[in-house]
Formats: structure tokens, C-alpha cells, sequence
């Protein structure tokens, strides 16, 4: 049964992927319109995303830079991985893309000044920008996969993640470790979100009645 709805869980996520990337798709649908091609930054993206949606976006004249904290070795003249930090992209001049895309990425980054510092380089490598990140009142935590789970005081949460596995993470098997997995990401409300886009307006992509997930987008 574990498996059945692990199964299930990632064919819900890969729909709505393909929902949201159509959305973007709209977004580099205008600048090919204009230009006839369109320099995409993928922001903590790799290769295996667009390739699984490569439906989505194919016969489009687009080319990807996707930029990761881990390396990627590609073969795919489409696509260039560079290893870098989306808080600091000094090494790009502004707007050097047509647009910037990120997707559950900027929960992970850090804490308010590092996803600060992410937002003014989205801002900045690009006139457009598609980016997404889940909604802290979504009830459903999207990386543990427990109800509520990111409402509960942290001590609580602390111990949660060391009697069992949950979601993506193991049971952690000592403080040190459980700590690490509830400071892997740090969701935002909508009116935090927007402050650090507020040049961008905000889409919200919904689920069971609830706001899922938050989309900022210029």
C-alpha cells in the first residue's frame, strides 16, 4: 500500500507540474512571438524536469541554462548546467535571459535574507519570471507529507522526524539530523512572497479548495 500511494503522490505532482509549466509556457510563447527564441534560467532546476515535460514545451526554439548547487554533466546541446548559488549570480549581467523560471526552489535557500538575496537575482537576470513555491497554509506539508505538520511549534516537529519516516526524509536517527530535515525549507504566506516580487503578480494554484502553491510572475 506504501507504494501504491508513494505512486500516487508523484503522479498528482508531475500534474501539476505540467499544468504550471503550461502557464510559463504561455509566458515564452510571448517572447518567441517577438524574438523567435528564448534564453530560459532555470534557477536550482536540472535537466531530468524538462525532459519529463519535454511535451509541454516541445517544438519551441528554447535554450535552458539550469544552475544547481550540484554539478550536472549534459550531452544535450539545448541545455547548459552550471554550479552555482541562486542567492549570488554575480557572474551574469542583468537581464543576460528572456526570462527565469524556478520551481519549489526558493523554500530551500535559506532563511528571509537568503531568499531576499534569491529574488533581487531573479529580478534582475531577466525582464519575465515564473517563480513558483508552495504555500505555507496549504494544510498538507509538500516535503514531509504530514498534515499540519509545518504549523506544529518546532520542538514538536523535532520529534516527529525522529520517531519515523516522513515523506522525503528518514527517520532521523538524532537531534543533529532531525534539525537539518525541518530547516531544509521554510515555506512562505503570499504576502511575503510578493513582498520580495513586487513588481510581479501573484497566481495561485489551487487544490482541494485550498491555495497549493504561490506563483509570482512579471
Amino acid at each position: 500500500m506504501a507504494g501504491k500511494v508513494g505512486e500516487e503522490h508523484w503522479g498528482a505532482q508531475t500534474g501539476y507540474r505540467a499544468k504550471r509549466l503550461k502557464r510559463f509556457v504561455e509566458i515564452a510563447d510571448e517572447i518567441l512571438a517577438k524574438q523567435g527564441s528564448c534564453r530560459v534560467l532555470d534557477m536550482g532546476g536540472n535537466r531530468d524536469y524538462w525532459l519529463d515535460l519535454e511535451p509541454v514545451w516541445a517544438g519551441r526554439n528554447l535554450s535552458f541554462t539550469v544552475v544547481n548547487l550540484q554539478p550536472e554533466r549534459l550531452d544535450d546541446p539545448r541545455f547548459e548546467a552550471i554550479q552555482g548559488d541562486c542567492t549570488n549570480m554575480s557572474a551574469f549581467a542583468d537581464n543576460s535571459f528572456d526570462v527565469v523560471h524556478s520551481n519549489s526552489v526558493m523554500e530551500h535557500v535559506g532563511r528571509w535574507s537568503e531568499m531576499s538575496a534569491m529574488a533581487r537575482e531573479v529580478r534582475r537576470l531577466a525582464p519575465r519570471y515564473f517563480v513558483q513555491t508552495p504555500n505555507y497554509w496549504f494544510p498538507m506539508e509538500p516535503h514531509f507529507r504530514s498534515l499540519f505538520f509545518h504549523w506544529l511549534p518546532e520542538p514538536m516537529r523535532v520529534n516527529k522526524a525522529m520517531r519515523r519516516p516522513l515523506g522525503a526524509f528518514p527517520k532521523a536517527t538524532n537531534i543533529d539530523d532531525a534539525q537539518r530535515f525541518i530547516e531544509d525549507s521554510n515555506l512562505l504566506d503570499a504576502r511575503r512572497f510578493m513582498h520580495l516580487f513586487p513588481d510581479g503578480k501573484l497566481e495561485r494554484e489551487r487544490a482541494y479548495g485550498f491555495t497549493k502553491s504561490l506563483i509570482a510572475v512579471r
